[in-house]
């Protein structure tokens, strides 16, 4: 056990929220890393920030460092990551001058809405699938669909799989627009439209090396079982119950694009310390970008960060953690 005059005399936040579909960190993600935290760190606490007086208040307690577990606080309940009132903590603690875990705004902006992040990586000549987005209520017709199908459907702004079901692959208009327009009414969100990618698909944790300054990319295959269409899907579903099985890339050429895709990804989104990049390949086995996280799962044993920090690092969760907040206070 280690007695509180040998822990580092640092106050550490970690903040959540208690609003359904704001926080990126899960109650039990949020207690592993207060528990962690709390082994090398003399004071770590939890805020909730679901308003933003909640932010002031945050203030009173004079953090060091604020472990984000969300992006940004709403000033209503649309939850609209678009509305230009709502509070980015990245902002917010950049104004205060208080270091915290992981990316600015513009990379949490971006990975937050999939069809900017994709059209990012379209400018930055990196491969994504051919992709139009539908926005919520809008009519849809035949003409607009410039992609080929079957073509694969979710929502623009939601994480977790969320969306993400055996009616996401379409091969025909009317499935197309039928599934555009449960993701307006269920999920209040736009419909990323996409060409449906058919390979396997891929996840990489991205980790700054303290020493070298360098990133280090660490992927692991992600295999969930296939569905009564015969597609492999990370659904909220699948996800949920973590019936997902994450295998080593040992294929060391297929490895090496992986790893170069994701890297470029990570650096055109504005990456910064830690994060993760899914990729899926193509029928030719070519990799493309998927989507990226840069407030992953950080659940021990349950995240494809966590995992793929063990994999392929031997890394273990506490130490993760360690690093993840070691960058952020020497930037």
């Amino acid at each position: 056990m280690v007695d509180n005059m040998t822990k580092i005399n640092k106050r550490i936040i970690i903040v959540r929220s208690t609003v359904n579909g704001l926080s990126a960190m899960s109650q039990k993600s949020c207690d592993a890393i207060l528990a962690s935290l709390s082994r090398s760190y003399q004071n770590v606490s939890v805020s909730i920030l679901n308003t933003p007086s909640d932010l002031e208040d945050l203030l009173l307690h004079r953090p060091d460092l604020v472990f984000i577990g969300m992006k940004y606080v709403p000033n209503d309940l649309a939850l609209d990551p678009k509305n230009a009132k709502n509070i980015w903590i990245a902002d917010f603690l950049d104004s205060q001058g208080i270091p915290y875990t992981g990316s600015d705004r513009l990379a949490n902006e971006l990975e937050r809405d999939k069809a900017l992040a994709k059209q990012r990586v379209v400018d930055s000549k990196l491969k994504t699938a051919p992709f139009f987005v539908v926005k919520r209520g809008q009519t849809l017709s035949r003409e607009r669909v410039t992609v080929n199908y079957p073509l694969f459907v979710k929502p623009t702004d939601r994480g977790g799989g969320m969306g993400i079901d055996t009616d996401s692959v379409v091969h025909n208009f009317d499935q197309l627009k039928s599934k555009v327009g449960k993701i307006s009414t269920r999920y209040m969100s736009d419909s990323l439209v996409e060409e449906y990618l058919t390979g396997r698909e891929f996840s990489v944790a991205i980790l700054k090396d303290e020493l070298s300054e360098s990133y280090i990319p660490m992927p692991l295959e992600k295999i969930p079982p296939i569905d009564k269409n015969g597609d492999r899907l990370l659904s909220g579903v699948i996800k949920a119950a973590d019936s997902v099985t994450d295998a080593e890339v040992v294929d060391m050429v297929l490895k090496k694009k992986i790893i170069k895709l994701a890297l470029e990804v990570f650096y055109a989104l504005g990456g910064r310390d830690y994060g993760r990049i899914d990729i899926r390949l193509d029928d030719l086995g070519e990799p493309h970008f998927l989507e990226a996280n840069f407030i992953p799962s950080l659940i021990k044993g349950y995240g494809s960060f966590p995992k793929a920090c063990l994999l392929n690092m031997d890394l273990d969760h506490e130490e993760m953690l360690l690093r993840i907040v070691q960058l952020a206070f020497e930037r």
